[in-house]
């Protein structure tokens, strides 16, 4: 064989070689879209959801919803035009406007019945005037309804948490580096993975790039955790799910592995799911 063709065969042997399908890591995949730069708008898409859009740019779905005028149902539509980025006030500036005009007029009931009950003490005699005083107190008994409405709130309790399937950690949460916005478990194709907690399922789908199958469950107002790289996903948005029920199978979408990507974030930001799990 002449050099010229010992050359060529060294060629198509390199390139067979390099031509292998490869995978980029999920820390670089799944995570590298939380470090690009936010657009101001974003155009709806057919399959998205408002959560699913919150949770792609790390935003509190309320206050998505809250600066585009969009009702709690939390309904929006392909082509619909969302403002990512607002200068307004945020919602919780206005909340506290809409409770102090409501406790406003309180004190002025309380004192317009102090008022009336103190014009009877002057045309009758001083056993009447005594009744006013007896009855003074009494107004003062719908003044702990607004504490009761706050104490009903808190009585909901921490979110129990258990862990969403039983294979070790092969990663870690990390915000610097080669960020990872939750943990991976490792598992076998098909392995259940179960909801961490009492929720709703407010995303079932492929939207988010890097994540493959993914879950998103609503636990709380505050609280939503996400189950990627599925192979099969059993429950559907709006399904309601209790805490350990199988909601879907371990699979390697959007990853080099088979692996579960579990994340949990609080008003729309990533936090550490181990600080929640119990300890094995």
């Amino acid at each position: 064989m002449s050099f010229r063709g010992v050359a060529l065969v060294g060629i198509v042997v390199l390139l067979v070689g390099c031509g292998g399908k490869t995978y980029a890591p999920v820390s670089d995949r799944s995570l590298s879209t939380a470090s690009q730069p936010r657009p101001d708008t974003y155009v709806v898409r057919k399959g998205d959801t408002l959560y699913s859009i919150a949770f792609r740019y790390g935003l509190d779905y309320r206050a998505l919803a809250a600066q585009n005028g969009i009702s709690r149902s939390y309904s929006i539509y392909p082509g619909q035009r969302l403002k990512l980025k607002s200068n307004s006030p945020s919602a919780n500036s206005e909340s506290i406007v809409r409770d102090a005009s409501i406790k406003a007029p309180s004190p002025v009931i309380t004192s317009s019945r102090k008022f009336q009950q103190a014009k009877p003490s002057i045309k009758n005699d001083t056993n009447r005037t005594a009744k006013p005083v007896v009855e003074k107190p009494k107004p003062a008994n719908p003044k702990p309804a607004p504490v009761r409405k706050t104490s009903v709130v808190k009585a909901a309790g921490p979110i129990v948490w258990q862990w969403p399937a039983s294979g070790r950690v092969i990663a870690s949460f990390k915000t610097k580096g080669k960020v990872n916005k939750g943990i991976n478990l490792a598992g076998s194709l098909g392995s259940p993975v179960k909801a961490s907690a009492n929720g709703r399922v407010v995303y079932a789908g492929n939207g988010l790039l890097g994540y493959g199958n993914l879950v998103i469950v609503e636990h709380s107002r505050q609280y939503l955790s996400a189950y990627a790289h599925n192979s099969r996903v059993l429950v559907k948005e709006n399904d309601m799910v209790k805490s350990g029920q199988k909601i879907a199978e371990m699979g390697r979408s959007g990853a080099d592995r088979v692996m579960l990507h579990f994340e949990i974030r609080r008003d729309g930001k990533p936090i550490n799911p181990l600080r929640f799990l119990p300890k094995r």
